[in-house]
């Protein structure tokens, strides 16, 4: 293992820990992976983060092959499929956060309440309708709702954040959950006014040059 490959497997379990420290993951549910030379590489499956080294990442090439006796995350097909699919993405999160899953649960996609919806790529965040875990099917629909967006939730089961860089995502992932909450609350308050598309297509642009979105 060269010292570029320690690095970007050390990225992914560092990824992983955050996610739990953010409050977004709980036990071994969510999973990260990060663009790697002729493939990827992903946590795998069922280790808790806080038994996960480096060692235990798993290479993982773009026709689903891995190295015998390691086993990548059961989700790893839409890992594979958006880095497959969408070249200007340099990796890819997921997770089963609070409010995120709770809008899952409902299969409720997020209106434009708020400015920050823009940094996601568009006026709304679509949710895809249920599909079973770690199928192609579930690939599939993640897919389209992610078409021309960076993040999405995914029916009856969590969220994804795909970015740039593997910083970006992780903060796509926090402003997703964020936003969530906000919207929950706002719902018990009253009736949430929606912002228009195109205030939201011109705050896109604004958001080109901000923070991490400057890498986008």
């Amino acid at each position: 293992m060269d010292t570029d490959e320690r690095s970007a497997r050390e990225s992914v379990v560092a990824a992983a820990r955050e996610l739990d420290t953010q409050g977004l993951n709980r036990g071994t549910s969510g999973n990260v992976s990060v663009r790697f030379r002729d493939g990827l590489l992903i946590t795998p499956s069922g280790l808790p983060t806080q038994r996960m080294q480096a060692t235990d990442v798993v290479p993982l090439g773009f026709d689903g092959s891995h190295p015998p006796g390691q086993k990548p995350s059961s989700e790893w097909r839409f890992h594979r499929d958006i880095l497959a699919h969408r070249p200007e993405i340099g990796a890819v999160v997921h997770a089963h956060p609070v409010y995120c899953t709770a809008f899952a649960m409902c299969g409720r996609s997020i209106p434009a309440v708020h400015y920050m919806i823009a940094a996601f790529g568009g006026p709304t965040v679509r949710c895809a309708p249920y599909a079973p875990y770690g199928t192609a099917e579930l690939s599939e629909v993640a897919l389209a709702a992610l078409a021309d967006r960076n993040v999405c939730l995914l029916g009856n089961h969590g969220m994804i954040a795909a970015g740039v860089t593997l910083e970006k995502a992780l903060w796509l992932a926090v402003e997703l959950e964020t936003l969530c909450q906000q919207y929950a609350v706002a719902l018990q308050v009253g009736a949430p006014t929606v912002l228009s598309d195109h205030e939201i297509a011109a705050t896109v642009e604004r958001f080109r040059g901000y923070g991490l979105n400057a890498a986008s």
